[in-house]
């Protein structure tokens, strides 16, 4: 069984054929999805697909990319449906000083109030960094003790020895199959298996063979195979291996 860790079911992109897709995933050996929540009406929706299907849990946050109107009070409708029954994360949050659609200050401040709440709730964080790396650990650091994943990877060989260091999981999507993504693959390489989770982004960042199409979690199968190609080990262990830490890091029953 595989677990596709990080994916936007609640999307408009899948909003014609959702039940299809959940289907061809698990056609696909695919066990659990966690559904990530992007903004406070996401979080709602991502909980609300988790009431609605059995394999679907979410995750309740907001993206960097919104924190500029993130309100105080937001905060508390986030515990709110966090409270909500298969929520099982805060996030996704974090800094992204690439695109910059908030201020750096902004990203901060609602980084480090999602934070609070994920301790406060005995909650894991779902964690978003692009071009932001240092900034991102100085605020995780100062929070510790904390159960953290850093999803879709793209740091360098620091800032993953930083991040295991501090005991994190790392996530990694199907861009690791692409044709320049070498130092992506040699990433999946340094990270050992009892600390790496799989996840498509989806619709984003559809695998080497489907670029410019819509990503779906039946494609994670391809990511496994990747990740087994890469680091010399049967599919079988991959799958293994980190739909336990998934479910471990999760809690998933």
């Amino acid at each position: 069984m595989l677990i596709d860790t990080h994916c936007h079911l609640d999307f408009a992109q899948f909003s014609g054929d959702r039940d299809a897709v959940i289907r061809r995933a698990k056609e696909a050996g695919v066990g659990y999805f966690v559904n990530i929540g992007a903004t406070l009406d996401s979080s709602a929706a991502s909980s609300e697909l988790a009431a609605k299907y059995p394999e679907v849990y979410a995750s309740v946050g907001v993206h960097p990319h919104d924190a500029n109107s993130f309100k105080d009070d937001d905060l508390a409708k986030l515990k709110e449906l966090a409270a909500k029954d298969k929520v099982v994360a805060i996030g996704e949050t974090g800094l992204d000083y690439f695109r910059n659609l908030s201020s750096p200050e902004d990203q901060k401040r609602v980084f480090e109030s999602q934070i609070e709440l994920a301790k406060s709730l005995d909650l894991p964080l779902v964690v978003h960094t692009r071009q932001a790396e240092d900034q991102t650990l100085k605020i995780l650091k100062a929070a510790m003790p904390l159960r953290a994943v850093v999803h879709c990877f793209s740091g360098d060989e620091n800032f993953l020895k930083s991040c295991l260091d501090l005991e994190f999981f790392i996530s990694f999507t199907c861009n690791i199959t692409y044709k320049k993504a070498q130092t992506l693959r040699e990433m999946v390489r340094s990270t050992p298996l009892d600390k790496l989770m799989l996840e498509t982004d989806a619709p984003y960042l559809a695998p080497e063979g489907f670029r410019g199409k819509r990503n779906e979690p039946s494609h994670i199968k391809l990511l496994a195979e990747e990740v087994s190609r890469i680091k010399g080990v049967s599919f079988e262990e991959v799958a293994q291996k980190t739909t336990g830490n998934a479910k471990l890091f999760f809690k998933l029953k």
